[in-house]
């Protein structure tokens, strides 16, 4: 089964899930508000990805908000911090695939990609 992790009333997360859904691919949303992502598994995602600048959505009003300092993260504990004060900070959805490919966002021409791992 496909994880998502993301914020349920985000627009994004509803899009992915539609489209899943659409496709008959099974998965399961969780709010990482209401279940926030252990350290490890951030850690993890933030590898996967090719660091903390592609599971961190700088666009966000979110990051915008934060201070000059803030935005000066570095090392794995200061990303941590962040993102458990701001979970919103993380980019919507992370998608775990049963291989363990991890995605960040949605577009259609991205999942589409990776449909026959789905």
């Amino acid at each position: 089964m496909i994880h998502l992790y993301g914020l349920a009333k985000c627009s994004t997360c509803q899009k992915a899930l539609a489209w899943l859904s659409t496709q008959g691919v099974a998965c399961q949303l969780i709010d990482y508000r209401d279940h926030p992502l252990p350290p490890e598994a951030l850690c993890e995602f933030a590898q996967a990805l090719g660091g903390w600048e592609k599971l961190v959505n700088r666009a966000s009003m979110t990051w915008r908000q934060l201070t000059d300092v803030q935005r000066q993260a570095v090392t794995d504990e200061q990303w941590l911090a962040l993102i458990a004060q701001f979970p919103a900070l993380a980019r919507r959805p992370l998608t775990v695939l049963p291989d363990g490919t991890v995605i960040s966002g949605f577009s259609e021409k991205k999942f589409k990609q990776y449909q026959d791992q789905m």
